[in-house]
């Protein structure tokens, strides 16, 4: 369920961010993307064993430090080049995907026990949401102010906010594997 939900509102950040021309709608979709691909890599990993595990939530931290990679370039064209944000549009789908984040992390933190893969699968969510109130709030500075710094921001902070995840992630996947090696010996 989780993995369908995030397929879809990364859609509908691609589609919004696209006709509000805004660097944090875009951010938050491929962000969306990349969660879509890390909980199939959580599904298929429940069925395979701890190294399996350890490698796919080492999979998933990799993939968000380049998917904070990409967001640094999107948000560095468009300072560089300008934008026009809509922040009606931010704002609307910002709540939106806050509702249907909150509702992932909810699943996610339902589950007894979660493996490295499973608590990288959480932090991707609670990333989302943290980034949700950003883009609400980017969306009412845009409007009030008809300028597009506060869109650059939110950009930016999301990709700080994904490359501390990453980190976090690898972090936990390096120390599972130092676990699980010890135990077989």
């Amino acid at each position: 369920m989780v993995l369908v939900l995030n397929a879809a509102i990364a859609a509908g950040f691609f589609v919004t961010g696209a006709l509000g021309d805004s660097s944090a709608l875009i951010a938050n979709g491929v962000d969306n993307l990349s969660d879509t691909a890390v909980y199939a890599l959580s599904l298929v990993a429940l069925s395979h064993g701890p190294v399996w595990k350890t490698r796919a939530a080492t999979a998933s931290g990799v993939m968000l430090l380049i998917f904070a990679i990409g967001i640094l370039i999107d948000v560095g064209w468009r300072y560089l080049y300008g934008s026009e944000p809509i922040g009606p549009t931010m704002m609307t789908m910002s709540a939106v995907a806050a509702a249907v984040n909150f509702l992932c992390l909810r699943l996610l933190q339902r589950i007894e026990k979660p493996d490295v893969n499973l608590r990288a699968a959480t932090t991707f969510s609670f990333n989302d949401f943290i980034s949700n109130g950003g883009i609400l709030a980017a969306g009412a500075l845009v409007l009030w102010l008809g300028q597009n710094w506060p869109d650059l921001l939110v950009g930016f902070a999301t990709a700080l906010i994904a490359i501390k995840g990453g980190i976090e992630i690898l972090r936990d996947a390096r120390t599972e594997q130092r676990k699980n090696g010890e135990a077989k010996q």
